[in-house]
């Protein structure tokens, strides 16, 4: 919004400022850590009367975890809400790829609220049925998808190689997929206070750089990465997230005062997944937020082992629930797997240069 005001006025004085996507992905990031840190005491309150008992917890989870009882959840929508108003102050809204992401983040994030919601009405850990939550995903992706891939080469580039393979039109059901698959690997990891919130915020960094050099065509050029024009704003879109996931993580920081719930885990997932699509980097995605393939991956692999044989290849899955069961710490799971989520990204961003 501030940009097209700005714009109206020829940026003249201190409103030229605005022209640069640098200065904007500041302003981003710190306008949703302050909305954040202001609306969060009073809506963590709101929560906790409303719930009443708060969210259901496992009770074949770690014994450890019984003591979280009464926390409420739902949390996620803080960061919707911080992120939601700085993405509409700071960010140009005639670009299309802001549109298409503002859409898979708010509706995995209605589709999370709804499934929190279920969860907390009914007392139960279920939640939305796995088949209409998926079915409504894809709904939201499609969409997305349409819009994103409509203005890119349906292309599939491949980190360190220089090569790419070509999709054509499956590059639109390719997009919906990495989508609705990163939506529920972040969701898979929020498991642990903190756990997810950080990794996120790393690769929301991470994809600040990625897209605001594949917005540029001297740095995609120089790089040899696609040039994508328009992908640079979405580097605001990132910095928004991180500022409004650092608000989250001062209240969701051990103990946890709120959990994210599936309002802001599948929001968020859906979010990098939208913008990683949008930028043309959806491989190095899956580098960058290795950590949730590993979560997401480790559910798979437990599933169809015990479907199978019977037995179980992790104590506990997700894989974080492994490592507790084997008598790591709660903070000790979490901060080695933050050091993990670090080199990943440090792996992903060398993916722009060694081509």
């Amino acid at each position: 919004m501030l940009y097209l005001i700005a714009e109206y006025f020829h940026f003249e004085g201190l409103a030229n400022l605005i022209r640069y996507q640098s200065f904007r992905a500041g302003a981003a990031l710190m306008t949703a850590l302050v909305i954040g840190l202001i609306i969060g005491p009073r809506f963590i309150t709101m929560l906790r009367v409303r719930q009443g008992k708060g969210q259901p917890i496992r009770e074949d989870g770690p014994r450890t975890h019984l003591a979280k009882r009464g926390t409420p959840t739902m949390g996620g929508l803080m960061i919707l809400i911080s992120l939601v108003i700085s993405m509409l102050v700071w960010m140009d809204l005639r670009n299309p790829f802001v549109w298409a992401c503002l859409a898979v983040t708010i509706g995995f994030g209605v589709i999370g609220f709804l499934d929190d919601y279920d969860k907390v009405t009914k007392r139960s850990h279920k939640g939305v049925s796995g088949r209409v939550r998926l079915l409504l995903e894809f709904a939201v992706a499609g969409i997305a998808s349409w819009i994103i891939v409509s203005g890119l080469s349906h292309n599939l580039d491949i980190p360190f190689t220089g090569r790419y393979i070509p999709l054509g039109p499956f590059h639109y059901v390719f997009a919906a997929v990495v989508m609705v698959g990163a939506g529920n690997a972040v969701n898979l990891t929020d498991g642990l206070d903190g756990l997810a919130t950080m990794p996120v915020i790393i690769a929301a960094g991470t994809f600040a750089v990625i897209a605001y050099l594949a917005g540029r065509v001297d740095y995609a050029t120089y790089l040899g990465i696609p040039h994508v024009p328009g992908a640079g704003e979405l580097a605001i879109l990132c910095a928004g997230i991180m500022g409004a996931g650092l608000a989250f993580l001062w209240f969701n920081a051990p103990p946890a005062a709120v959990f994210m719930g599936d309002t802001g885990s599948l929001a968020l997932g859906g979010a990098l997944g939208a913008i990683a699509v949008a930028a043309h980097h959806e491989i190095v995605l899956a580098i960058v937020g290795g950590l949730f393939v590993f979560e997401a991956v480790s559910v798979i692999i437990q599933v169809f082992w015990f479907k199978r044989t019977g037995r179980r290849v992790f104590r506990m899955a997700p894989v974080h629930h492994h490592f507790e069961q084997l008598g790591w710490a709660e903070s000790t799971v979490v901060i080695r797997f933050w050091i993990v989520a670090i080199v990943l990204a440090l792996i992903g961003l060398s993916t722009l240069k060694l081509r």
